[in-house]
């Protein structure tokens, strides 16, 4: 299978390039709808439009781990659609969570400032309703990715190819990409991707769900990892023993998942502040 995934600035025609693409290929084509649409079926559709390529409270980061929840459902999402074959992806980190894929292409399209206010006017905005639109999506986006990934937005390295449109036609930019996409050296590179997508989308999911039960912090410090589809292994410390059974029953829930290697310990017990711990010696 293989992945085009497009990075976009507002009103540097990103979307029809996007779609048109994906029509030609006759690859499954992931836009906001389409992500909401099955993040429904899965029953993360509010996480997902949490996300929504925004950035966050200072309030919500530091005091809940309702933006990490939300990350790891997005992400648990878009693995999920990739792993139902070819597509397109329009955003929502496409790029990033997809890019240790050597059978994913990565487009970025841009413009500058005053070719994206005019298509904005086109379109019916005026100049100074284009230019707010335009600095509120840049921010929000590049926000938006460094906070997901530790990324920088517009760092060049995280694409394939750069698509500046001040100069080239939305016909000749979908030409370009298709040129690329049905090249043999990119085809050749989807090689066992739905395994890894399985896994990947699995330990998402259960990480959002512990997090939810609010398990594995603050004292709890619980690694998830997947062995095989469908089978994971837990390490690390609880606070107590009866913490790890309802680790087990909360991941039981968890799509995908048919069984749980606990391998996690019992935190020894810590004496209490300015207190000791006494030992008894044998005489």
């Amino acid at each position: 299978m293989n992945f085009i995934t497009f990075s976009r600035m507002m009103g540097a025609h990103g979307p029809e390039i996007a779609r048109r693409v994906a029509d030609q290929l006759g690859y499954n084509f992931y836009d906001t709808e389409a992500i909401e649409r099955v993040a429904r079926e899965m029953g993360f559709l509010k996480d997902v439009k949490e996300a929504d390529e925004k950035v966050p409270s200072l309030f919500e980061r530091l005091f809940s781990h309702r933006p990490e929840i939300h990350l790891d459902r997005l992400h648990s999402v878009i693995y999920e659609l990739a792993s139902r074959g070819d597509a397109v992806f329009l955003g929502r980190g496409g790029h990033t969570l997809l890019r240790a894929f050597k059978c994913a292409l990565h487009i970025r399209v841009i413009a500058s400032l005053e070719k994206r206010i005019r298509h904005l006017e086109e379109r019916g905005l005026v100049r100074g309703e284009a230019i707010q639109a335009i600095r509120i999506s840049d921010h929000e986006r590049g926000a938006f990715i460094k906070l997901a990934f530790g990324l920088d937005w517009d760092n060049p390295e995280l694409y394939d190819i750069i698509l500046n449109m001040d100069n080239l036609t939305v016909d000749l930019a979908v030409d370009t990409v298709l040129h690329m996409a049905r090249a043999e050296e990119i085809r050749d590179r989807s090689r066992d991707v739905m395994k890894s997508l399985e896994m990947m989308g699995l330990v998402r999911r259960a990480e959002a769900a512990l997090l939810e039960a609010e398990l594995g912090y603050p004292s709890n410090l619980v690694s998830i990892s997947v062995l095989e589809p469908g089978k994971i292994r837990l390490t690390g410390f609880l606070e107590a023993k009866w913490d790890k059974e309802r680790v087990e029953r909360i991941l039981k829930g968890v799509k995908g998942l048919q069984s749980i290697d606990n391998q996690t310990r019992i935190r020894p017990a810590m004496p209490p502040p300015g207190g000791r711990i006494f030992v008894e010696r044998n005489k």
